[in-house]
């Protein structure tokens, strides 16, 4: 009965999947105006992330960046949602990997591998489309939602094309029961850790805590760490380039892994910021 009331709740959502791209992004510049002009929505938090990331921009400069991160907030939001109906050729036209190649000597080994990625460009899409271009299989590792309706919905709607998505507190056991499968396990290793259990790092200009479980699975596993970098060169069109932070984690020292993954994501912010995700409170926590 739970089962098909959520079918039921998820029709206007399937709805607005439907929706042509123009009609989509259409809707996406209404609800920018709205939420950035009229209800302001997380305006202070994402002023005060660019202000403190980048005390050499003018205001202006910043009013800039900001604007256009609201205009690919929505897009993204709206995006997420045609992986409930869109074909797998039409997604892949959408994101490009332009050197997948690179991993072929990761995968000619029979070796697993960890992805480290940040919040850049369309984050949902970006699994989808590597899964889709068959070379290994996509893991996502992710944080379960409070609400059990969209727990279910977003877990569906993810794993549509086969990836297979595994809680952030099963990651290892997750791990461990795929050893035996050629797979890529992915993190979003921008997230914001509590104070108390955090590498701390210069990230942005600012004392920033970073999570260490990537990178301590990594090592655990002896898995080879690649990074993905994004940038968004048209509305709706991402070009992903990846980049080998180390081939064998156990021989790197401690913390290497997860400082080269944010020195990447780093570069890439700086070079197109609008299309991170600012409206996360990314430095809530404070050194001690």
């Amino acid at each position: 009965m739970k089962k098909f009331l959520y079918h039921i709740y998820s029709i206007p959502l399937y709805a607005l999947a439907l929706l042509p791209f123009p009609l989509l992004y259409l809707l996406s510049d209404g609800l920018c105006f709205l939420a950035f002009n009229i209800i302001g929505y997380r305006k202070k938090v994402v002023y005060t992330n660019l202000r403190n990331s980048f005390p050499n921009y003018s205001e202006k400069e910043i009013h800039t960046i900001a604007k256009k991160f609201y205009s690919h907030l929505f897009d993204t939001i709206l995006e997420t949602f045609k992986l409930l109906t869109i074909s797998k050729s039409g997604l892949k036209k959408h994101g490009v990997y332009t050197n997948l190649e690179v991993i072929d000597e990761i995968i000619n080994q029979n070796k697993s591998f960890v992805i480290l990625t940040g919040h850049m460009g369309n984050w949902e899409w970006l699994p989808t489309i590597w899964h889709l271009d068959g070379k290994a299989n996509i893991v996502g590792i992710y944080h379960k939602l409070s609400s059990p309706f969209f727990e279910w919905f977003t877990k569906n709607m993810r794993e549509r094309f086969g990836i297979q998505m595994i809680t952030m507190e099963n990651t290892l056991r997750g791990m461990i029961a795929n050893k035996n499968k050629l797979t890529g396990t992915g993190f979003i290793s921008d997230q914001t850790p509590s104070g108390d259990n955090a590498h701390w790092i210069q990230f942005l200009n600012q004392d920033t805590p970073v999570f260490l479980g990537a990178e301590k699975l990594a090592k655990k596993f002896n898995y080879p760490v690649v990074y993905c970098h994004v940038i968004k060169p048209r509305r709706g069109y991402y070009e992903i380039k990846i980049d080998i932070i180390t081939m064998e984690p156990q021989k790197t020292p401690d913390f290497y892994i997860i400082e080269e993954f944010n020195k990447l994501l780093e570069a890439d912010i700086i070079n197109q910021p609008e299309i991170w995700l600012w409206s996360h409170r990314r430095w809530k926590h404070k050194r001690k």
